[in-house]
């Protein structure tokens, strides 16, 4: 097997493809911070939900962007989240991110 060298540039890598992405990415973002006081519905990567109001934001920012690049940018707002809520002096707010009560698959059986 001989490995091919390419000298193919991928165009989503080039400085405007980016920017196009970090505009989608900020887009997103924003609308998650203006619509945090709504329901999250919508379940995006690395465990991110999201209102359903910012769904057009959403697909927007994964057309724009790699895959690998989205997967990342999440995880950072996740993270940032997690410490803002750390450290945030409103006491109801601290502490850990709670999700949604899922109902038990699991039934103990009867007696």
């Amino acid at each position: 097997m001989s490995a091919e060298k390419s000298d193919k540039v991928h165009s989503d890598v080039l400085a405007s493809a980016r920017q196009a992405c970090y505009k989608a990415r900020d887009e997103f973002y924003a609308c998650l911070e203006r619509e945090s006081g709504k329901v999250a519905s919508e379940c995006a990567s690395v465990g991110l939900l999201y209102p359903a109001e910012c769904k057009k934001f959403r697909a927007n920012f994964e057309n724009s962007c790699r895959l690998a690049w989205v997967k990342h940018f999440d995880r950072l707002h996740c993270g940032k989240k997690r410490t803002q809520r750390l450290l945030d002096d409103n006491e109801l707010r601290r502490g850990p991110l709670t999700l949604p009560q899922q109902p038990f698959t699991y039934k103990p059986p009867a007696n």
